[in-house]
């Protein structure tokens, strides 16, 4: 583990992400949609798979980028249009409570809870 990474280990909250990656962002947009935003990150970092084999520096930029569009994904639309949790891919239309929500979380599931990108 390098120091990037080990930096980025510690990160948890949203707000850290954007600030140590150089993203800049809306609070307002972040405090309704910092979950989503954090899974969709994830789910970038996970589909591209090209994040290791960048160095340091590289890694950053191409985790800036990524970052910047979960975000703009979420600029542009609404969660429930971008269904990235199960509960709205399953809601079809429907109203979702926010204990469907939580239950799809993955501090639910026994994953980490803040947005890392855990490397098996």
């Amino acid at each position: 583990m390098d120091e990037f990474d080990r930096q980025l280990s510690h990160l948890s909250a949203a707000e850290e992400f954007f600030h140590f990656l150089g993203v800049p962002f809306e609070q307002s947009v972040v405090n309704v949609n910092r979950l989503h935003i954090l899974k969709r990150f994830n789910q970038y970092l996970r589909r591209d798979g090209r994040g290791e084999q960048l160095d340091a520096e590289a890694r950053v930029a191409h985790y800036r980028g990524l970052l910047c569009r979960a975000y703009e994904d979420f600029v542009r639309s609404s969660p429930a249009q971008e269904k990235v949790f199960k509960v709205f891919q399953d809601a079809d239309g429907r109203s979702v409570s926010l204990d469907a929500v939580r239950a799809t979380l993955p501090s639910q599931r026994g994953e980490p809870a803040d947005g890392r990108v855990v490397n098996s």
